[in-house]
């Protein structure tokens, strides 16, 4: 009788447990696909995630195309050349005579093409893509999905942002709906489509690979942009390979929330590490590109830096409240409103300031002519100061170079610095985009004993955080003796000169 009770209660046991883990498997939908469970977009509520990407893929699919442009290069062949102009007859005087005489030297026509992707944002023909898709082309031609081939014109393009709009001609075209790029949040689920390696895969259907935004507000700096401004970038894991530039990142709703702009990579491939420009940055400027108009920047003419624990501690402010003034361009709004280096600039027409990004993209998008004010930190007093806003140069790298220039860094105990440019780094073989790059060292000097040499990249002095122009002249002007450097490769002790030890 008490086996019979105990064998009874086992059962009844198992026949409990097996009831409830059914009732648990079905609330969590196990019996589908176990990624259901992830938090979905109220449209696609009660869809798996399986089905969900593809239905993006079919919705947003039909309007991304790939680009296909081409130039033209006419290039001199030095094969032909069958005289020279070396020593006295070098001049170009001489050589002229001999090309009217003979004619010039023959040139050759080389055409390069290059592949993206684009997609579709109206009925009308308009395609959003990468500015370097298409620049410089001379012949553009894109093909849909469903395999026609249209030849296309550029409405307008814009470096800074890389984004351009080309024109097909037609109607009744599959077109992708923008999204809202400000909604974004990281770990959510995205999908990445385009043509990656164009048409070596012999089919016009776009490729479609998904993953998450990894992060927001990216920026790739200086270095590796150049003068794009990729400093606000969308990261995300989804695989963008080469020829998937111009193509959208778009959201489980199917809505546009990027432009594929760029991988980072050690060798050219998918690592795992890909990035779009918000579909919002877009917005803001596709009316005029389709009206063909320049697209015009705010600027300050001003170059700032972030501020470490070191220079907030001395500034008396808090870490990632402001941004320190590294160099004031010559007859830039800036210099005009009596802006000057070492200021920390901590609001910018009413906006706190907490980083460079933050600066910049204000600059950025304030209309021109606009007057601001600007609220500054200068000798830890708090000063206000009113700046008309102009327009951003187009030359500015070079205008930037040659202020440099005009104005370089007297030599301290033998060795001078520069802020560290795309071309010094690359002059240098660096891939530093902080601290200062030593840029000369006088012979027999403190700096030259010291082991110091040109393309040393300093980031201490005696311990204080070098990040830019601002750090070192601050941290310089307060130094006597001995000085412990940390650079790139290792500690180097800068001695003072002789006259100043023998004080």
């Amino acid at each position: 009788m008490q086996k019979r009770t105990k064998l009874v209660f086992i059962v009844t046991g198992i026949f409990i447990g097996v009831v409830i883990g059914l009732v648990i498997a079905a609330k969590l939908d196990f019996s589908g696909y176990p990624i259901a469970a992830v938090d979905m977009p109220p449209d696609i509520s009660g869809t798996s995630f399986e089905h969900s990407i593809e239905a993006v893929a079919k919705l947003t699919g039909p309007a991304v195309v790939s680009i296909s442009s081409e130039r033209t290069e006419k290039i001199t062949s030095p094969r032909t050349r069958r005289y020279s102009f070396g020593g006295p007859f070098g001049d170009d005087s001489f050589r002229s005579f001999f090309d009217d005489f003979f004619g010039g030297l023959p040139q050759r026509e080389y055409k390069q093409s290059g592949l993206g992707s684009g997609v579709l944002i109206d009925k009308e023909g308009y395609i959003l893509t990468n500015e370097h898709v298409v620049s410089e082309a001379d012949k553009i031609t894109v093909t849909l999905a469903d395999g026609r081939e249209f030849k296309a014109q550029v409405k307008g393009k814009d470096s800074r942002s890389d984004l351009a709009v080309i024109k097909i001609n037609g109607s009744d075209f599959p077109a992708a709906k923008l999204g809202n790029s400000d909604e974004l949040r990281i770990g959510q689920w995205v999908v990445a489509i385009g043509n990656p390696f164009g048409f070596a895969l012999h089919n016009p259907e776009p490729t479609v690979t998904s993953g998450v935004i990894s992060a927001l507000h990216r920026s790739l700096g200086r270095i590796i942009s150049g003068d794009r401004d990729y400093g606000d970038l969308v990261q995300t894991d989804a695989a963008i390979n080469p020829g998937n530039s111009g193509g959208p990142l778009v959201n489980l709703k199917g809505d546009v929330v990027g432009v594929n702009v760029a991988i980072f990579s050690t060798s050219g491939g998918y690592q795992g590490i890909g990035f779009a420009v918000p579909i919002n940055s877009a917005k803001r400027i596709i009316s005029r590109l389709i009206e063909g108009k320049k697209i015009v920047y705010g600027w300050l003419g001003v170059t700032v830096q972030g501020l470490d624990e070191n220079l907030a501690n001395y500034f008396g402010l808090a870490k990632g409240k402001g941004v320190l003034v590294a160099k004031v361009m010559p007859d830039s709004p800036a210099k005009k409103s009596g802006i000057k280096e070492a200021d920390v600039i901590v609001k910018l027409d009413k906006v706190d300031i907490n980083n460079v990004h933050t600066l910049l993209k204000i600059v950025g998008n304030i209309e021109t002519g606009r007057k601001v004010k600007v609220e500054l930190i200068r000798d830890k007093k708090p000063i206000t100061l009113d700046v008309e806003v102009g327009p951003r140069p187009d030359n500015l790298q070079n205008l930037s170079e040659s202020a440099t220039e005009k104005e370089p860094l007297d030599y301290w105990r033998g060795l001078r610095v520069n802020e560290i440019t795309p071309e010094l780094a690359k002059r240098f073989g660096i891939s530093a985009s902080q601290g200062v790059i030593v840029s000369d060292v006088e012979a027999d000097s403190e700096a030259d004993q010291s082991g110091l040499g040109e393309g040393d990249v300093i980031l201490e002095i005696n311990k204080v955080y070098i990040d830019g122009i601002a750090a070192y002249k601050k941290a310089i002007s307060e130094l006597s003796g001995d000085a412990l450097v940390r650079t790139a490769r290792g500690f180097f002790i800068l001695k003072p000169p002789s006259a100043e030890a023998s004080r």
